[in-house]
């Protein structure tokens, strides 16, 4: 029997770099506010409407999943509703036990109702630091980062790279490209990854989630990504032996070489298709061999999910104890886009003393 329980799972600092704003909305909150804009919803109640995200995202299929997103995205385009789920956001995420988060959202999806780009981001921060506020006034702590996120099917990404440096003194730790894969390759976007590597700015990349290692490679040579979104299909370039011996290609050994963090998101990589099941995904064959990986939630809506059931399914699934999750959480605040001092803080007042004690229990 494994001695690690969700309860205990829960009281651990966790740190979280792949979350998706418009992911993670509560039910309840998508119902008020669908009332409030007069948006049509496929479930009148917020059990109902958990269950047919959870059960439309469960298609095996990225682009399926992603049309979910039109009921959430569709309640995100007022002042109001853009601070509330923002706000919510840090709530939830705190009660889970997250000490440090990066949440990402596409600016350019939420102009419907008038806002500018400027005005979507202050929204949004204000939440954040309004969430963060409340979270602290319970004796918790918490810190909320935010990344700007351009969508790869359009062509706004210099844009919003730009947005993500104005606002990066402010709140905006990065700058991200997401959506479909397949067509859409990062080299698309290649200004807006120039113009960010010239401010010395941050950046994250979709890449190796749906499609192959193409995609993470151009990421990786061309647009010299600081870390990859998903990044799962890494292990198309490692060749496991019939003894054990895992051999890593060019690209691999070079993803593992420079330290360039994987932001792995078990649950959600099931519901997409990219593994076959939880206890088929690669993040142990990873953590093996010593790969930065990351746990993440991707979206906690879509996957019912939360950092403590991410880390209790790879708990179960691979028998990972205390010390393994301890490394990961450090993975993961190493490669956060905050200052190095600020990380270190965090990993040497928080997140060690933290599970120290949950080692010595």
């Amino acid at each position: 029997m494994n001695e690690l329980t969700a309860p205990q799972v829960r009281t651990a600092p966790k740190v979280l770099l792949h979350d998706h704003l418009d992911g993670g909305l509560r039910p309840a909150t998508v119902l008020d506010l669908a009332d409030a804009c007069g948006h049509t919803l496929p479930a009148d109640t917020a059990t109902g409407l958990a269950r047919w995200f959870r059960q439309s995202a469960d298609s095996g299929s990225l682009v399926r999943y992603l049309e979910t997103f039109e009921h959430t995205v569709a309640v995100m385009q007022t002042a109001d509703g853009l601070e509330r789920v923002a706000r919510e956001c840090v709530e939830d995420l705190a009660a889970d036990g997250v000490v440090y988060a990066e949440v990402r959202f596409a600016p350019e999806q939420h102009l419907e109702r008038g806002l500018t780009l400027d005005e979507v981001v202050e929204h949004v921060l204000e939440g954040f630091r309004s969430g963060e506020s409340a979270v602290a006034a319970t004796g918790g702590r918490i810190r909320v980062g935010c990344l700007l996120t351009a969508m790869r099917h359009a062509a706004r990404s210099r844009e919003i790279a730009e947005l993500a440096v104005r606002f990066r003194d402010r709140g905006v730790a990065g700058f991200d490209i997401a959506g479909a894969e397949a067509g859409y390759p990062p080299s698309r976007h290649l200004d807006a990854f120039e113009y960010m590597r010239a401010a010395n700015a941050h950046f994250t990349i979709h890449a190796g989630e749906a499609f192959g290692l193409p995609s993470i490679h151009e990421a990786v040579a061309f647009c010299g990504t600081d870390r990859l979104g998903h990044g799962v299909r890494i292990v198309d370039d490692i060749t496991v032996a019939d003894d054990g011996t895992a051999t890593l290609g060019l690209l691999a050994n070079y993803v593992r070489d420079k330290r360039i963090p994987l932001e792995l998101c078990p649950s959600s990589n099931v519901q997409t298709g990219a593994v076959a099941t939880l206890e088929d995904h690669p993040f142990d064959l990873l953590a093996r061999l010593r790969f930065r990986v990351t746990v993440n939630t991707d979206n906690r809506l879509m996957s019912e999910t939360t950092m403590t059931n991410e880390m209790m399914r790879l708990v179960e699934a691979f028998g990972y104890g205390w010390v393994d999750l301890e490394r990961f959480t450090i993975n993961a605040m190493k490669s956060a886009f905050l200052p190095f001092d600020q990380r270190l803080e965090l990993i040497d007042d928080v997140i060690k003393p933290g599970y120290a004690i949950l080692i010595g229990a």
